[in-house]
């Protein structure tokens, strides 16, 4: 019986190891995410180095995805990752990175898709945005699609608000930027790639309702509508000041801070990560931390977004199976304390039992012998 007691529990001792084993890598990495949940930047290494050890080969088969899509910058981005992580990459892949990225970045590349943006309004890269950042400054962007906008609502066709909103506030916005002699820069092109993201279809559909709150609340629609309905973009001058006049800029304070962590993030990590940003974000604190990281890992940015999309910004989902992985660990390392502290209890009585039995044999000996000597 009690070494049956005894075998169990060394069993118990064996199995919770075994288990405490299987358990500890995961818990580790769990407690490792639920310690960063509030940095951006360090929770996003833990969920990189962990993709990297799962499929060592995932940074080459992004660049090489990258590249396919025509890309650069986004390839580039792995590579900075790469490079700060010591993944190696072979010299044939690096040669076509560093061509790609100089042919987006020719002159003649620049200044096609700086007249795009100009023109367009729909920024894709840095040129292009420059080109919309630029007609924006000179009020020539946001009036041409408070225009556009302000046609559709006189006429009782489908208006996009959204836009039609952020192209006011962009105007007020402009003005600020000319007095500060570019002080709020990083607000007015925020804005902008806020309201390019929205006409292209890459704004979030949870930061674009509240977007379209925010720009409720600031915007007063009743005074807009009658300024769209006489504005023209060959009258800049007075379409400008009656638009303007809609602007509730009392009320704008959390639209100014998304646009202005729109513009850090495109300031830190270039353009295309703001609009990757904007694409994967549900609300501005999703904006905030994106701003935080790209001020920490930089042209590392778009990459990080790329591979782990917004869980890179916050603990999305799986608190629960992360605690989970902890409480299990915790569990197995209990029952092996336990199994150590029921197997030295077992070893003890054991040692205590046989030394008593010999000290019993002992005495038995030595009354025998006392026995037999009374007797002879």
């Amino acid at each position: 019986m009690k070494r049956r007691r005894l075998g169990l529990a060394l069993g118990g001792m064996v199995v919770s190891t075994a288990v405490f084993a299987a358990l500890w890598p995961h818990a580790r990495e769990a407690g490792a995410i639920l310690s960063a949940q509030d940095d951006p930047a360090e929770l996003s290494d833990v969920r990189i180095n962990s993709a990297v050890r799962n499929n060592q080969a995932i940074v080459a088969q992004n660049i090489e995805a990258a590249l396919a899509a025509n890309d650069a910058d986004l390839a580039n981005s792995f590579v900075e990752l790469a490079r700060d992580r010591n993944i190696p990459l072979t010299d044939e892949l690096s040669r076509r990175v560093t061509e790609a990225v100089a042919e987006e970045n020719s002159s003649s590349h620049f200044a096609k898709r700086f007249a795009t943006g100009l023109v367009t309004g729909n920024a894709d890269d840095v040129a292009s945005l420059s080109g919309t950042v630029a007609g924006d400054l000179f009020v020539f962007g946001d009036i041409r699609d408070v225009v556009r906008e302000g046609k559709h609502l006189a006429m009782g066709e489908d208006t996009d608000r959204l836009v039609l909103g952020l192209a006011t506030a962009g105007l007020a916005v402009t003005a600020a930027t000319y007095v500060s002699v570019g002080g709020v820069g990083p607000v007015r092109a925020g804005l902008t790639l806020v309201k390019d993201a929205r006409k292209v279809g890459r704004l979030g559909e949870g930061l674009a309702e509240w977007t379209g709150r925010s720009v409720r609340q600031v915007i007063d629609g009743p005074v807009l509508e009658n300024a769209v309905g006489s504005a023209s973009a060959l009258r800049p001058g007075k379409s400008v000041s009656a638009i303007r006049a809609a602007f509730r800029a009392e009320k704008a304070g959390a639209l100014v801070r998304l646009a202005k962590d729109v513009g850090r993030v495109g300031e830190r990590a270039g353009i295309r990560a703001a609009q990757d940003t904007l694409r994967i974000a549900e609300n501005p604190k999703d904006v905030a931390r994106a701003a935080r990281l790209a001020e920490s890992k930089g042209g590392q940015t778009r990459a990080i977004l790329k591979i782990l999309g917004r869980g890179a910004l916050l603990l999305a989902a799986g608190a629960f199976n992360l605690t989970f992985w902890l409480f299990g660990a915790l569990m197995a390392l209990f029952g092996f304390l336990s199994s150590i502290k029921a197997t030295t209890e077992r070893l003890t009585q054991s040692w205590l039992d046989r030394r008593k039995a010999r000290r019993l044999r002992k005495q038995m000996v030595v009354a025998s012998l006392a026995v037999a000597a009374a007797r002879g």
